[in-house]
């Protein structure tokens, strides 16, 4: 453990070098490493994004709303969340860049992103470093960046075979998308085909958008889905089938922001209508049995436009609820 983070520390950039310029809630009483229970490290990718872009800036939301504008005390159950469980931001992970070969339209080199390096980056960095901390107890909670990263954080537990909750206006189920097969549409899909998840072991919630293939594909895996109009008109058999199933579970929670309706989210790249609102996500995550052993958890696809720090602010307020409902009954 003392060793611990010096094995995996040189991969990030330190929250107060991102783009926030401070860590996750910017607590007062800093946490070390070593006391940590979750540890937040952040993602800031955006380069599959096929509609709206500003994924790469979902870390800064995230960290600035909670630093900035949020206290810590869950309001609805005088509970500082900070009395519960201790939160450590490692920072932003570093993404490679490669020059580019050819010149902007100011005639000037640039950087970019490679995908392809981008894409081995990942594979050889998140799954390790999930399980590194998970193996030393702690939980990882990434926030992103576009929902690609999932892919990579779920394969690095998916030996303990956890009960994925994955809350989204899109199952993320396409075998290809635009000719690429890794991407922000693809990596469910790829979880289930390559057997690091089967297929009853993933929940999908919230889902209003998908093509007939992927429906396919969810029933051909035996996805257990309940969609948006589910959470509107039959909302008490969802939160039934939830308590049940997550009792005495490992259980990892993706949640991409356009779970949320479109007024709630006006920044992401995707939104679609008829979606969820605070209320039904919060009756949703406090219906998780308090047996329930998160092993991980990651925010995506959010994004700031024009100083709307809307997303940042629910995505924070939604990880707090997550931690309180999964710590709240420990200490």
């Amino acid at each position: 453990m003392k060793n611990l983070l010096g094995t995996i520390d040189h991969l990030f950039k330190i929250p107060e070098e991102t783009k926030s310029g401070c860590g996750f809630a910017d607590l007062p009483q800093k946490i070390s490493f070593q006391e940590s229970d979750v540890v937040i490290y952040g993602v800031p990718l955006d380069i599959t994004t096929s509609f709206g872009k500003g994924t790469s800036r979902g870390p800064e939301a995230i960290r600035h709303a909670s630093a900035r504008q949020i206290e810590t005390l869950i309001f609805e159950e005088n509970k500082d969340i900070q009395n519960y469980v201790n939160l450590y931001d490692l920072g932003d992970l570093r993404l490679p860049s490669t020059p580019t070969n050819k010149k902007d339209k100011q005639g000037s080199w640039r950087n970019r992103i490679d995908q392809n390096d981008v894409f081995s980056f990942l594979n050889s960095s998140i799954p390790k470093i999930n399980r590194t901390l998970y193996d030393n107890c702690k939980i990882p909670l990434i926030i992103g960046g576009e929902h690609t990263l999932s892919y990579y954080a779920i394969k690095g537990l998916a030996k303990e075979k956890p009960l994925i909750v994955h809350f989204d206006a899109h199952r993320d189920m396409k075998p290809l998308y635009d000719n690429m097969k890794m991407c922000h549409t693809t990596p469910f899909f790829h979880l289930m085909n390559e057997g690091h998840v089967k297929g009853n072991n993933l929940i999908q919630i919230g889902i209003r958008q998908a093509d007939e293939q992927e429906n396919k594909t969810a029933k051909d895996y035996g996805v257990i889905t309940f969609d948006a109009w589910d959470v509107h008109y039959r909302l008490g058999r969802l939160l039934k089938y939830i308590a049940e199933v997550t009792e005495e579970r490992k259980i990892y929670i993706s949640l991409d922001i356009d779970v949320y309706d479109i007024p709630y989210v006006p920044c992401t790249g995707t939104p679609e209508p008829f979606g969820l609102n605070p209320f039904q996500v919060l009756e949703i995550i406090h219906n998780i049995h308090n047996s329930a052993n998160l092993m991980g958890l990651d925010i995506v696809e959010v994004s700031v436009k024009n100083d709307d720090y809307r997303e940042g602010t629910l995505a924070t307020q939604t990880i707090y609820r997550i931690l309180s409902q999964m710590f709240g009954n420990i200490k």
